[in-house]
């Protein structure tokens, strides 16, 4: 068990959206998190490719565990995605990076791959830092 246990088990039990939406967290390390998404039939939109609303979440997820790796509750004030390359079928990876941060403010990248390794999304997120810890977590 290392450090950053509690963080991901905080997600796994409480992002019920991201249960919902098939979304597993692989890894969490200071400022960073791995998120995987098997592309099912209900993520697909009328075009018959992954919807852009999945991309957004699976990307949403990596950020928030990342940006909350530190135990201390950061909230997203503002994201931006780039939607690369149609998401057609097989598992979606996404990882996310911390850009910057100081006591308030964190930036972060987040990268979806596909199983070849092409470059599906790119996302940036900023969170907000609060002053407490993750909800049940002591600072």
């Amino acid at each position: 068990m290392n450090n950053f246990s509690p963080i991901r088990s905080f997600f796994e039990q409480n992002d019920r959206f991201a249960a919902h939406n098939h979304i597993n967290l692989v890894s969490v390390s200071d400022g960073r998190a791995v998120a995987e998404m098997q592309v099912q039939d209900f993520h697909r939109n009328g075009a018959n490719v992954v919807h852009g609303g999945a991309l957004f979440t699976l990307a949403d997820f990596a950020f928030a565990a990342a940006c909350n790796s530190s135990g201390q509750l950061s909230l997203a004030v503002n994201a931006t995605i780039y939607f690369i390359r149609a998401g057609k079928d097989g598992l979606l990876t996404a990882e996310a990076v911390k850009v910057s941060e100081n006591p308030k403010l964190g930036v972060y990248n987040v990268r979806i791959k596909d199983e070849a390794g092409e470059v599906v999304a790119e996302f940036e997120g900023m969170a907000y830092r609060k002053n407490q810890p993750l909800p049940g977590m002591q600072k």
